[in-house]
This record gives C-alpha cells, structure tokens and sequence, in this order.
C-alpha cells in the first residue's frame, strides 16, 4: 500500500507538472497576440528560452535556496520512493518559471535579448527562493515569528503573493527602468496606441493559462491524499467573476475579457482551500476590476509601459488575493478558518518589499552594465528581426 501510494503521489504531481509547463505556452501566446508582428517571434523565443535558463538554474541552485534540497547525489537516491522529490522538483520550477514569464510581457517589445536571461537566471536562482523557503519552508522563523504576532501563520496555499506577486512587483522596477517604448508618449502628451495584433492569438493564450490553472491550484495539494474539489469550484468561481467585472468595467474590450479570467485566477490562488464558494466569486470579481481600473491608470495616466500589464495583473492582484485570503477564509466570512487577516497583511507586505528589492537591484545593475533597452533604429525594425533575423510572416520565400 505504502508503494501504491508513493507511485499515486509522483504521478499527481507530475500531472500537476506537466499542466503548468503547457501554461507557459499560454504565457508565449498571450504575449505573442498582444505585441506588435514585429515582436511575435521575440515573443515566443523568449518564454522557451527564459523557461530552459530557469530550469538549469532551479536545478542547480534555487531549490535549494528554498527547500535545502540538493541533487549533487546519485540516481539510486534520486529515484527514491518512485522519484517523488524530483517530480515534485519538476512541479515547483515551473511555478518559478512563470516569475521570468511574467517579467517577460511587461518588458516586451524593447528588452535587449541577452540582460533578460541573466536577469532570469538571477530571479529564480536567488531572488524568488529566498522568498519561498521563507513563505512555504519556514526559513529564518519568518512564519514562526508572524504566527506568534497574530495568531497564525502567513497562509498562501498556490502562490497568489509568493508566485504572482512576486513576478508582478518585480516587474514594475524593471519596466520603469528599462522605460517606454519609443514614441508610447509623447512631448504634447498624447499617448500613441499599440493595440493587440492578434486577438484570436491572445485569446488562446488566455484559454491555455486558464485550463493550466487547475493544475497550478489543485496540484499545490502536492500529495493526492490532500486534494480538494473545494480549490477546483474556488478557482472556477474566481475565474467567472473576474471575467464578468471585467467585461462590464472594460466595456466589452476583448484584452480585458481575455485578462479578467487571469485575474481572478492570480487573486483566489492564495485562498483557495480556506474560502466559500461565493467568496470565491468576490474575490475574482474584485480582482477583475481591479485589474481593468489599474491596467488603464497604469497605461494612460502614470505613463508606465506594462505592455501586458503584468504589474496589474500579477502585481496587484496577486496582493489582493494575498490579503483577500485572511478575509474570505474566515469562519465569519463562510470560510474554514485557520488564517489571520494580519498575518495575511504582513507576509503580503514581504513578498512584495522582497520583490521591488530584488527587481530594482537585478534590473539596475544590468542597465549599468550591459544596458536593457534596444536603441530606436532596433525597436523601430522590431525584436524578431534585430535580434532574431526573422519575422513571423516573412514576405517573401527565399529563392535559390
């Protein structure tokens, strides 16, 4: 039975696994229907390659970092009770995996190619670690000591703030660093447009993450005595509110429609286990507009080129849903309890102190030393042929 068990566990998780590696192609596609054609194949280059640095990285180093756990052994040991710690390896790189994945659309369009990937290597060798031995390995009695303040610990069950937070408020330092794309504003202040150059495209990035998540939710379980259809019907709910404010607050537009499900999905990941249906649909609700209200201060009022609106979406959402969680979870609220609003508020408050910390200084010392930004002439021909040498339609075939 212990066998059946530990062969039952490694294939759930692996399961998990496998369903958050394919949201990384909804993470390319998304990208790759919001930019520009002449960013299309950057787009898609970018993911794959962000996605194999960070695995070498997480292998090597970062988890590690966050759980103590090195694979400097032999095979026998690594292929222990059917090889669970590797395919719970497997499971947990492609959560970090989506930090750079995230990053990766604010600054899309103008990052140099070559920065990024050591910006990611960065990111999820040391930088996102550190926060998640710290939120899911109790590193540094960090949980020990929040608990022994408010009562309990900080409770985030699929990573609204140690994964999409994370990703989200460490992107804002590194958009603002590398700047707006070129002639997004203007001298007269008149915002130019960039609309989306392929809906159909961006919808199915959208669908890809979605269907994904139940993964990325269900499977934060990591043992398959520990699953729970109460975070599938959460995340489901979560999903449908965020999608409905959305549409009404975004008066119908198609990229808010696409980004509202995300939202919801980004806010109830933290609570998913502990909250009410009904309270599900809140906090997606909640998130969708906040996501809409937000994206288009950020984009036309403060003048910061989130191209994706990551920072939004991710960012603060994944802060909402944080907070949200020591809300929702309540007993008083139709939760199952167990979590702290306080203790909510301040590991919220962490993640996202860590995240602009580790952004600003892995973004700033690349500017200063090795530039972050394409010039005008590259960004004007466009990512696919300056740095790749091909365009996503080519115009022509080559002749011989």
């Amino acid at each position: 039975m212990e066998a059946l068990k530990q062969g039952a566990d490694a294939l759930f998780i692996l399961l998990g696994g496998i369903m958050v590696l394919a949201m990384h192609a909804g993470f390319a596609f998304l990208e790759l229907g919001t930019v520009r054609k002449k960013n299309q194949v950057n787009a898609l280059v970018k993911i794959l390659v962000d996605f194999s640095v960070s695995t070498v990285v997480y292998f090597v180093v970062g988890y590690a970092v966050a759980y103590g756990t090195g694979f400097f052994v032999g095979a026998e040991q690594l292929a222990a009770k059917n090889g669970y710690e590797l395919v719970k390896f497997f499971f947990l790189l492609t959560f970090a995996a989506a930090i750079p994945a995230i990053v990766s659309g604010g600054i899309a369009e103008r990052a140099k190619f070559w920065p990024q990937l050591i910006a990611t290597a960065c990111i999820v060798g040391f930088v996102y670690p550190f926060f998640e031995g710290i939120a899911w390995n109790q590193h540094f009695g960090v949980q020990a000591w929040i608990k022994a303040t408010t009562g309990e610990e900080f409770h985030d069950f699929a990573g609204s703030v140690v994964v999409h937070a994370m990703g989200g408020w460490i992107a804002l330092p590194a958009v603002i660093l590398l700047g707006a794309r070129y002639n997004r504003y203007r001298k007269d202040g008149a915002v130019s447009a960039h609309p989306p150059s392929n809906i159909p495209f961006l919808a199915l990035g959208a669908w890809i993450l979605i269907v994904g998540w139940f993964g990325f939710n269900v499977m934060s379980a990591q043992t398959l005595d520990k699953i729970s259809g109460l975070v599938a019907v959460n995340s489901l709910m979560a999903m449908v509110g965020g999608t409905l404010t959305a549409l009404l607050l975004g008066k119908n537009d198609p990229g808010f429609v696409h980004n509202g499900p995300l939202a919801g999905l980004v806010a109830v990941c933290a609570g998913s286990d502990l909250m009410h249906p009904f309270g599900a649909l809140a906090v997606g609700a909640v998130a969708g507009a906040l996501f809409v209200v937000m994206f288009t201060l950020t984009q036309n009022k403060w003048k910061i080129d989130d191209v994706l609106g990551v920072w939004p979406l991710h960012g603060v959402c994944g802060a909402w849903g944080g907070i949200a969680a020591g809300i929702f979870g309540l007993q008083s609220m139709g939760g199952l309890g167990g979590v702290s609003f306080h203790a909510q508020v301040i590991g919220t408050l962490m993640g996202i102190a860590w995240a602009l910390l580790g952004g600003t200084v892995v973004y700033g010392v690349l500017k200063l030393v090795m530039g972050l930004k394409l010039s005008p002439e590259e960004e004007y021909e466009g990512a696919d042929l300056t740095v790749h040498k091909i365009s996503a339609t080519p115009d022509r075939e080559v002749s011989w």
